[in-house]
C-alpha cells in the first residue's frame, strides 16, 4: 500500500541494510574471529601441511568433539542456565560404557544404551534440582561436577585397579551396530577411490592419507543442524529464547518454563554422553580424567559464538564457529614455531574480545546506550 501525500513513514518498518542486519546477528563476532584466526595461520603455517587434507581432518575432528558439547551448552545458556558437570559427565559416560562391557559381561550395545539412559537421568536430576529449589545452576552443577568425577574414579579403581580401562576398542569392533555408529570413519570406499585416481595422496603403507570422514564430524553436523532447526524454526525454540530473556514473563504467558529448562539439562547431558561414547570408541579405552575442563571450553565456545551469560541471546551457528576456532588454534599451534604454552593465552584473549564485541553489537542492535 502506497503512502498518502504528506503522510509520514513509519520508522518501525523501515528497511534495514543487509550488512547492518548481518552485523547484528549473534554469530557475527565469532565469524569475524574465525576469519582472523584462519588468516593468521595461513600466514604462519600455510606451508606446513595444516591445510592439507590430513591436517584439515586433524583440527576439524578436535573442533567436532568440542562442537558436540558446545551445542548443548549454547542451548542451555540461551535459556539462562549453566551446566558445569559437562566435563565430568564425559568421563563418567566413558566409564559407564566400559565397565559393564569389560567386567560384567554385557554386550556393547546394552552398555552404550545403559550409558545414554543414565546420563539422561542425571541431566534430568540436575534440571529438576535447579527448577525445584531455585538454586543457581552454577552451584547445583558444580556439586555434580565433583560427584561424577569422584564416581568415575571409584568405578575405574574398583573394577580395574587403575584409572584406565583398556580393551574397549576391541569390544566395540565386535559389535556391528555400535561400530557402525560410533567407531572409525565413514565413506572409506570414496577415499580409496580418490587415492586410486590420484586426487589424494597415499601413506607409505599404501593406505589413503585420510581413510574417510571421522564419524564424530557427522554426529556434530547432524546435531548442530537439528538444534539449529529447533531453535530457529519451532515453537520450542521460541520458548528457549523467551525463558532465557525473562522466565517470569514467559511463565505468565503460558510457556512451560520448568519443562523447557529440565529438557535442556537432559539434552546437555546427552551431548556430553555422546562425546564420551565417541571418544572411547575412537581411542579404545576409558579413563577417569577424560573430559577435564571441557565444561569451560564448551561455555567459552558458546560465548565466542554470541551467547550471553545472562541468557536470551545466542546462536548454534556461532557456537559451532567458536568450537572451530578452538580446533584450529589447538592443532594449528603445533604446525607453527609458536610455543604451545600460548594456546590458552590466545583462547582467553579470544574470549575477552568476543564478549566485548558481542556486547557492542547487542547494544547497537537494541539501540541501547
Amino acid at each position: 500500500m502506497n503512502d498518502l501525500p504528506g503522510q509520514r513513514k513509519d520508522e518501525r518498518v523501515r528497511p534495514i541494510a543487509f550488512w547492518r542486519a548481518f552485523a547484528a546477528r549473534p554469530e557475527f563476532g565469532s565469524l569475524a574471529g574465525a576469519v582472523l584466526v584462519f588468516a593468521l595461520f595461513a600466514v604462519f603455517a600455510g606451508d606446513s601441511g595444516m591445510f592439507n587434507l590430513d591436517g584439515v581432518m586433524n583440527w576439524s575432528q578436535v573442533a567436532a568433539y568440542l562442537g558436540i558439547i558446545a551445542v548443548g551448552a549454547c542451548l542451555l545458556m540461551i535459556a539462562g542456565e549453566f551446566d558445569l558437570s559437562i566435563g565430568s559427565m564425559i568421563g563418567f559416560a566413558g566409564m559407564l560404557m566400559a565397565v559393564p562391557a569389560m567386567f560384567l559381561g554385557w554386550p556393547m550395545w546394552a552398555a552404550v544404551a545403559f550409558t545414554f539412559v543414565c546420563c539422561a537421568a542425571l541431566g534430568w536430576l540436575n534440571g529438576y534440582l535447579v527448577v525445584r529449589t531455585g538454586l543457581p545452576s552454577f552451584i547445583v552443577t558444580l556439586a555434580f561436577m565433583f560427584i561424577l568425577r569422584g564416581l568415575t574414579l571409584v568405578l575405574s579403581t574398583h573394577f580395574s585397579n587403575s584409572t584406565v580401562v583398556s580393551g574397549v576398542g576391541d569390544a566395540v569392533a565386535r559389535d556391528p551396530l555400535i561400530s557402525a555408529l560410533f567407531r572409525g570413519a565413514a565413506l572409506p570406499g570414496l577415499f580409496e577411490w580418490l587415492a586410486n585416481s590420484g586426487a589424494i595422496e597415499r601413506l607409505p603403507n599404501g593406505k589413503p592419507v585420510v581413510e574417510g570422514i571421522p564419524k564424530v564430524l557427522l554426529w556434530w553436523g547432524a546435531l548442530a543442524a537439528a538444534a539449529g532447526f529447533v531453535l530457529s524454526r519451532t515453537r520450542t525454540g521460541n520458548w528457549i529464547f523467551t525463558v532465557g530473556g525473562d522466565a517470569t514473563a514467559a511463565k505468565n504467558v503460558g510457556v512451560p518454563v520448568r519443562r523447557v529448562k529440565i529438557g535442556l539439562f537432559v539434552v546437555t547431558a546427552l551431548c556430553a554422553c555422546l562425546f564420551g561414547v565417541l571418544q572411547v570408541a575412537d581411542i579404545g579405552s576409558a579413563a577417569a580424567d577424560r573430559g577435564l575442563q571441557k565444561e569451560f571450553e564448551a561455555i567459552i565456545a558458546a560465548v565466542i559464538g554470541g551467547a550471553l551469560l545472562t541468557g536470551g541471546y545466542g546462536s548454534i551457528r556461532g557456537a559451532c564457529i567458536g568450537a572451530l576456532i578452538f580446533g584450529v588454534v589447538q592443532i594449528g599451534i603445533s604446525y607453527t614455531d609458536i610455543n604451545s604454552d600460548w594456546y590458552r593465552v590466545f583462547l582467553g584473549a579470544m574470549l575477552l574480545l568476543a564478549v566485548l564485541l558481542n556486547h557492542y553489537i547487542r547494544l547497537r542492535a537494541t539501540g541501547a546506550k
